[in-house]
């Protein structure tokens, strides 16, 4: 570790794992050898089987979301807005979950955050059931705090792991999201059917089984997360360097210290916004592209799946290649995979095979980006900042694909879907600039 770190609550003690005799009071007791082996994967399991539930209830909800706006508000114009608030949520309730696990720990923020997006899903089948569209924004956005929770337990994976193995680490919980995101489309209809005679209307339906499943991850978390790991991280590092850090060195401003005077912490966060506002920005735009070259709902359905194979399918081998070749060299890799995806896309003028192709190598360049960022980023600044750098990662990666979004329609709809293609590949010029210029210094002290 790079840095002191606060020792953890008592509360937070290793649960039914073996360990050296018990701390003093208010600090845990730290885990060593083998019983620290055996909660890295303790950890890692309890979070790939919240993430599964996670990525089900977000998927399962937003299926039919445009459907739901559309219906709610009588316009399809403004149907596309449910999507931009969830994504919008996820955005802005990123920072307050942030501080919560700085303050208390991963298990208490994930936990919160499952919990606001069940909330959400019962707030948009009220919405639902009272027709009103300001309501149901303000149920979307705060479903979209499950998405936050998706991806503040990547950097949970990351808190335990060793720094050769933090890739596969944070990829592992990545690709767990694959089963959930598979399966969420494919239940939505069910989940319609299953509210018929409850007044509620069937593209609500969705929602509502969302918001059990994250009730189910909130449950699972909460339980099991034990001992919480970013809280034994601190104790570890407090341990080793016998001095706990303070509150303010986990601040929002200390984060934001740690980002100005790391220049590979600048890199990653540029990386995961740049690659996520680009995957975006095209892929939202593909299936109206797709249509308008008489591709019908099947067929776009497929592409799309194509699509989120190539996103999550893919995380374990960037996280080896991270842990191998290094975090800057597969950024690199996923800025080539972007590049040629938006020139495969944008040149395929209706080959449906073309554009599929394009989709996948869009969905690994963003796997690439996500986690080569995200393991960068974690290497890159003190322990004790982390929570904070993390939650300004997702909020800056939230924010601007929020705004990409919304702008390609504008985009496609003024120059065409080859020039938001084209668009997208240029805004992976700032990446790898800063990725070239990295590459070119010497090496950090652990290799990296």
């Amino acid at each position: 570790m790079k840095d002191t770190s606060q020792t953890a609550d008592a509360a937070d003690g290793p649960s039914g794992i073996p360990g050296p005799p018990a701390a003093p009071r208010g600090t845990a007791a730290v885990p060593r050898g083998d019983d620290l082996t055996a909660l890295r994967r303790r950890t890692t399991a309890v979070l790939v089987a919240g993430q599964i539930l996670g990525g089900l209830g977000v998927a399962t909800g937003i299926a039919l979301a445009a459907v739901l706006a559309e219906e709610v508000s009588g316009s399809e114009g403004l149907s596309g807005l449910a999507m931009t608030s969830s994504v919008l949520g996820t955005a802005v309730l990123s920072l307050p979950f942030a501080a919560l696990t700085a303050a208390r720990g991963r298990r208490a923020g994930l936990t919160l955050g499952y919990l606001v997006g069940a909330v959400g899903g019962g707030v948009v089948v009220l919405a639902a059931v009272l027709g009103s569209f300001p309501l149901l924004l303000l149920g979307t956005a705060a479903f979209g705090a499950g998405s936050a929770a998706n991806l503040q337990a990547r950097f949970a994976a990351a808190d335990l792991a060793e720094p050769a193995h933090r890739g596969r680490a944070i990829s592992t919980v990545v690709w767990a999201t694959t089963i959930g995101a598979v399966l969420g489309p494919n239940i939505a209809a069910p989940a319609g059917r299953s509210v018929r005679g409850l007044g509620v209307p069937e593209a609500a339906g969705p929602f509502l089984w969302g918001a059990g499943v994250f009730l189910l991850a909130a449950a699972l978390v909460f339980v099991l997360l034990r001992p919480d790991p970013l809280l034994t991280a601190r104790a570890l590092a407090a341990a080793d360097r016998d001095a706990p850090a303070s509150a303010e060195s986990r601040s929002l401003r200390a984060g934001l210290l740690a980002v100005a005077a790391s220049p590979r912490a600048r890199l990653a966060l540029v990386a995961v916004a740049g690659s996520h506002t680009t995957m975006v920005s095209i892929m939202v735009m593909t299936p109206v592209d797709l249509g308008h070259h008489g591709a019908g709902i099947e067929l776009i359905g497929l592409v799309i799946s194509v699509h989120i194979a190539g996103m999550y399918a893919f995380s374990p081998l960037m996280g080896r290649l991270c842990d191998r070749i290094g975090r800057i060299s597969v950024i690199s890799v996923g800025v080539a995979l972007l590049a040629c995806a938006a020139l495969v896309a944008g040149t395929a003028d209706g080959d449906h095979v073309r554009s599929a192709a394009g989709l996948f190598l869009l969905g690994l360049g963003w796997s690439a980006g996500l986690v080569g960022g995200s393991t960068l980023l974690t290497d890159s600044v003190p322990q004790a900042a982390r929570p904070a750098v993390q939650g300004l990662s997702d909020l800056s990666m939230n924010a601007a694909a929020g705004a990409g979004g919304a702008l390609a329609g504008l985009v496609v709809a003024q120059a065409g879907y080859g020039w938001l293609n084209a668009m997208g590949a240029a805004l992976l010029l700032p990446v790898a600039a800063l990725a070239l210029r990295q590459s070119l210094r010497p090496p950090a002290p652990d290799g990296r």
